[in-house]
C-alpha cells in the first residue's frame, strides 16, 4: 500500500477548494436576455440590416435572444413598447416626443437614430406647375387622415410664408396616394418618401423623372425620423443589454452598406415573396437619402445634432399643440452608442 504524505493531501484539498468555484464560474453560460422587437411596417429592404445582424450572430454575441415581429406603423411601434408588449422597436422619434409630453415616465427612449432626416415630402407630377411650397396654395393635396406629413404641413406652410387654409385636403387610404395622384384626382400628395418612391417604381413610374419631390427637410423642417427605441424599464434594469443591442444593430447597418445583396438575401429568408431587386433599390434609396446625410457622416449614424433636435421638438410642439414640451435628453440618449469611428459609413 502506497502512502501519500499528509502535507500533499492538504495542499491538494486547498487547491481544489480555491479553483473549483472558478472553474464552475468559467464554465457557466452567461445569461441570455430575450428581447421582443417590433418593426414599423411589413418586411422591406429598410429592415434588412436587422436580419443580416441576426444571421451573422451579432445579437447572440451580445447574449441577446432577439425576436423580430412585423409592424403596422412607426407611431404604433412606439405605443407597443409603452404598453409593454415589446421591449424595443424601430419607430418614430417624433411619436416619442408626443408621448413624452403627456406620459414622460412611460415614453420609451430613442438610443440609435437611423433616419437622420424624416422622409416627409409633397410629391407631384413633374409636368405640374407645382415647383415650390408656395405653389401649393389653391391646390388639392391628398393624405391619410393621420399622416405625419399632413400633420406637419402647418409648420411647413408657416416656414414658407403660405396660408394653410388656402390648401384643400382630400383624405385617402395610404395605398391609394400614388394612384390618385397619377390619375389626377389630386394635384399633389403628402407622403413618406421611402414608401412612395418604391410604390411608384412598382407601378412602372420613374420617380426621378416623372415625379417632383418637395422635401420637408429642404424647406425648413428639422425633424428626425425612425430609429431604435427601447423601454425605460430596459434602460433602468439592463443598460448593458441596451448597449449590446445597439452594437449589434450598428454592425448590421455597416454590413448592409458594405454588401446590400447579402442584406437582401437575409431579408428574403424571412419573406421569400419579396421582389429582391425592388427591395434592394428601397434599401439604397433610404441609405442615400435619409440615413447617410452630411450630418450623419459627420456625427456618425445613430446620433443627433442637439441644437437641431431641440428645434425639431419646438416644431412638433407647435404642430401638435403639445401641452408640455419634453427636453431633448428625455427623448434621446446617446450614451449607448458605439464609438464614432464605428458609426461613420459611406455607400460604396
Amino acid at each position: 500500500m502506497r502512502f501519500v504524505p499528509l502535507r500533499r493531501v492538504l495542499l491538494g484539498a486547498l487547491a481544489a477548494s480555491v479553483f473549483a468555484p472558478m472553474m464552475v464560474q468559467a464554465q457557466a453560460p452567461a445569461t441570455v436576455t430575450p428581447i421582443k422587437f417590433v418593426l414599423d411596417w411589413k418586411l422591406q429592404g429598410i429592415h434588412a440590416w436587422y436580419y443580416l445582424a441576426m444571421d451573422k450572430g451579432y445579437f447572440a454575441q451580445e447574449k441577446i435572444d432577439l425576436t423580430i415581429d412585423q409592424g403596422d406603423g412607426s407611431a404604433n411601434a412606439v405605443t407597443k413598447v409603452m404598453a409593454g408588449t415589446y421591449q424595443a422597436s424601430f419607430g418614430d422619434v417624433n411619436a416619442i416626443v408626443q408621448a413624452a409630453a403627456t406620459r414622460p415616465d412611460q415614453a420609451p427612449v430613442m438610443v440609435y437614430m437611423l433616419y437622420n432626416t424624416a422622409p416627409y415630402a409633397i410629391m407631384t407630377k413633374a409636368s405640374s406647375n407645382i415647383r415650390t411650397v408656395k405653389d401649393l396654395q389653391g391646390k388639392t393635396i391628398g393624405s391619410p387622415a393621420g399622416g405625419a406629413a399632413y400633420k406637419m404641413f402647418s409648420v411647413l406652410a408657416e416656414k414658407n410664408g403660405i396660408d394653410p387654409s388656402k390648401v384643400t385636403w382630400t383624405n385617402m387610404a395610404p395605398n391609394l396616394q400614388e394612384q390618385m395622384l397619377l390619375r389626377d384626382q389630386v394635384q399633389a400628395s403628402a407622403v413618406f418618401t421611402v414608401t412612395s418612391y418604391m410604390n411608384l417604381v412598382a407601378q412602372n413610374v420613374d420617380p426621378d423623372k416623372d415625379i417632383r419631390w418637395i422635401n420637408y427637410s429642404e424647406n425648413g423642417i428639422d425633424l428626425y425620423g425612425n430609429g431604435v427605441l427601447v423601454s425605460r424599464q430596459l434602460v433602468k434594469d439592463k443598460p448593458q443589454v441596451v448597449a449590446g443591442l445597439v452594437r449589434a444593430i450598428n454592425k448590421g447597418v455597416r454590413d448592409a452598406i458594405d454588401n446590400p445583396d447579402a442584406a437582401i438575401e437575409a431579408l428574403a429568408k424571412r419573406e421569400p415573396l419579396i421582389n429582391k431587386d425592388l427591395e434592394k433599390r428601397r434599401l439604397m434609396y433610404a441609405l442615400k437619402n435619409v440615413v447617410l446625410t452630411p450630418e450623419a457622416m459627420k456625427n456618425g449614424v445613430g446620433d443627433v445634432n442637439d441644437e437641431r433636435f431641440s428645434r425639431s421638438i419646438d416644431q412638433l410642439a407647435k404642430a401638435f399643440e403639445l401641452t408640455a414640451k419634453p427636453a431633448a435628453k428625455d427623448v434621446f440618449d446617446r450614451s449607448f452608442l458605439p464609438p464614432l469611428a464605428e458609426r461613420q459609413f459611406s455607400v460604396k
